[in-house]
């Protein structure tokens, strides 16, 4: 039996696959800790177009991988230990889900289930403009404990990177799971210093 901690990483079709790929690319080279991927097709679109990168060479940067239709896996039921869910990139559609409890997939049940256990339950959500239902949606996962975490970049760290600016919203992300994100960002130490 392993002693690894697991962190399950959905994927959907919202830009932004680059924060789900370099999630499990910085968890790939950390001992103690073991990633469960599941992505949507969508995303996997999003995967090809954004990035030029197939299936094959995602679930490569995963310890385990499971089908978005896949019920019957470990991930959708409270019983298997995990530290909790992440969806990067999380489209409107998979907030909406997860705000209404709707498990239509191996993604939402997953973060269904983190949140019914109270395990750490992040969301990216990549849409701009908002309207009142991303808005509310939002709103109701947050007062499930949920965490909604748009992948804003801190200017204040004067990069014109976006590989940094990348890097700073999932260390930001991997940090609130005690993950070490070491280089992956410079917390704010104030304006005196």
């Amino acid at each position: 039996m392993s002693n690894k901690k697991r962190l399950v990483i959905g994927m959907t079709g919202a830009t932004g696959a680059i924060y789900g790929v370099r999630m499990l690319q910085i968890l790939r080279e950390q001992d103690e800790w073991e990633t469960h991927l599941v992505v949507s097709s969508a995303g996997l679109v999003n995967l090809k177009y954004e990035l030029d990168m197939d299936r094959a060479a995602l679930y490569e940067l995963a310890d385990v991988t499971h089908g978005i239709n896949d019920i019957a896996s470990c991930i959708a039921s409270g019983s298997f230990k995990t530290e909790g869910v992440v969806i990067a990139p999380c489209s409107m559609k998979t907030l909406a889900a997860v705000a209404h409890g709707f498990g239509d997939n191996l993604i939402s049940r997953a973060a269904d289930v983190a949140l019914k256990e109270r395990r750490k339950t992040v969301l990216v959500p990549r849409e701009t403009p908002l309207n009142l239902a991303h808005i509310r949606n939002m709103a109701s996962v947050t007062e499930m404990g949920g965490i909604i975490y748009p992948p804003m970049p801190a200017f204040y760290n004067k990069t014109d990177s976006v590989r940094a600016m990348v890097d700073e919203g999932v260390g930001r992300i991997l940090d609130m799971f005690g993950v070490d994100a070491t280089g992956l960002f410079k917390p704010w130490t104030g304006l005196g210093g």
